[in-house]
């Protein structure tokens, strides 16, 4: 029996201090922009950009979380229009959901370091790991929960509600993801994958962290067997 696991969506601050900002999108090409928290205010602008036909990938870059509704608005519509996602920087919580819906989902190049965070309550075993559920190309079977930690969360989750129910009449059917629930989650708390350039090439792990050490991940517990392209977390170049 295949394992679904329970990815949570948060609405994250950087460790740093820095205000987290709503998202801006810019059209590079045939590549999307997202840059910033999937907050719901430029949602509509992204299905309108989406619906130009223009678009072939969806970036995500320095996206510190979001809103459950929006990242499963976001998440549809890179599901139905078949979309490829990339991850730029540190994509959490949130964007991690999003970037997970892509027909492929790669991590950019470049010099930055990238981190997927996603978020898990407690730290998952070796056969956890390998069983999970990590491409998120089957939301029907995904348990999706969301962490509320700010007083601002409440406006923008409203907005993102009205803004998903009309989002998914503009581009399709309704996914089966269950509705999200609001729990209490450590910021921080998951399973983060890394990618590190270095002169010999780009370097790849996978830790466990328990939400104390902030945006150092070399502080996290390090997972062996995890490797990012074996767990379906990234696509390998090529794959079709």
């Amino acid at each position: 029996m295949k394992t679904s696991y329970c990815i949570g969506l948060a609405f994250w601050l950087a460790a740093t201090g820095a205000a987290a900002h709503a998202a801006e999108l810019e059209l590079e090409g045939n590549k999307l922009m997202v840059v910033g928290m999937l907050d719901g205010s430029a949602l509509a602008t992204f299905v309108e950009q989406v619906n130009s036909g223009r678009v072939r990938t969806v970036v995500f870059e320095n996206s510190q979380g979001g809103t459950a509704e929006v990242a499963e608005a976001y998440a549809r519509v890179i599901r139905d229009k078949g979309l490829l996602t990339e991850a730029r920087g540190q994509c959490q919580a949130a964007c991690a959901y999003a970037f997970l819906a892509g027909k492929e989902h790669r991590f950019g190049r470049g010099l930055q370091l990238n981190a997927l965070v996603i978020p898990l309550a407690k730290r998952p075993t070796p056969g956890e790991l390998q069983a999970g559920r990590w491409r998120g190309d089957e939301p029907q079977h995904a348990s999706v929960e969301v962490v509320s930690v700010s007083t601002t969360t409440a406006t923008a989750t409203a907005t993102a509600t009205a803004t998903a129910t009309a989002t998914a009449t503009a581009v399709g059917p309704e996914s089966a993801t269950p509705a999200p629930s609001r729990e209490s989650w450590p910021p921080g708390q998951g399973v983060v994958f890394t990618s590190t350039p270095t002169l010999f090439g780009r370097v790849y792990n996978t830790y466990w962290c328990d939400g104390s050490q902030g945006t150092d991940f070399s502080r996290c517990d390090r997972l062996s067997n995890a490797d990012p392209y074996q767990l379906g977390v990234l696509t390998p170049s090529g794959a079709h």
